[in-house]
């Protein structure tokens, strides 16, 4: 009799031990069991690639803005229609009584003002949030206010589509809303510094 009760005793301890293992198993730590949970959230490097191309680009496209060319004398010469993109801003321009046949310096101002009374002095230097060299031939250039020269035909008109890349029409610093276009009486070298010796500013109009 007390064999078969050391033997039912033994097959107990046996029984309990498995359950007294899993009761005393030591703890993870707190911090442990946090990252490892991160970790298993956290998506990976190419996951997180598709995501980003898979963003809606900046609601840019389609904003719009306009703006009227006064000339030396303060009269209206013409006027421009701008377009914002997701890539710039494509503007249009329809002037008229411009120096006939030649080629004539077209920039963004960083000021919206256009006092013919200070040869349109008042609306500042060339767009240049970037702090670079004026031109597309200089060594940092361009600004973002340079664009490539346009021609006026023998009726002393100029039709003309630009595109600008390095601006836009939203609140950012690249922003051209209430800054000016200008129009120089010469060509731009795109190289001469501040302004590729355009000269006279001969046609401007503020961009709202």
């Amino acid at each position: 009799m007390k064999s078969l009760l050391v033997a039912a005793a033994s097959a107990a301890m046996m029984v309990a031990s498995p359950i007294l293992a899993q009761d005393q198993a030591p703890e993870v730590p707190q911090e442990q069991a946090a990252e490892a949970a991160r970790q298993e959230q956290a998506p990976t490097q190419e996951q997180a690639v598709e995501a980003a191309q898979q963003e809606p680009a900046g609601d840019t496209a389609g904003q719009t803005a306009s703006a009227t060319f006064v000339d030396a004398e303060g009269q209206e010469v013409g006027g421009a229609n701008l377009t914002g993109t997701d890539n710039g801003v494509l503007m249009e321009l329809e002037l008229a009584g411009l120096p006939a046949d030649q080629w004539v310096a077209f920039h963004v101002h960083e000021t919206g003002s256009c006092d013919h009374e200070t040869d349109h002095e008042s609306a500042g230097e060339h767009f240049n949030p970037g702090g670079v060299e004026h031109g597309y031939l200089s060594a940092s250039g361009p600004h973002a206010g340079d664009m490539p020269n346009q021609y006026v035909d023998a009726e002393g008109n100029l039709r003309a589509h630009v595109f600008n890349s390095m601006v836009t029409l939203d609140e950012g610093e690249g922003s051209i809303l209430g800054r000016s276009l200008m129009i120089h009486a010469d060509g731009d070298d795109y190289q001469s510094q501040p302004s590729g010796e355009a000269g006279d500013r001969i046609a401007c109009a503020v961009i709202e």
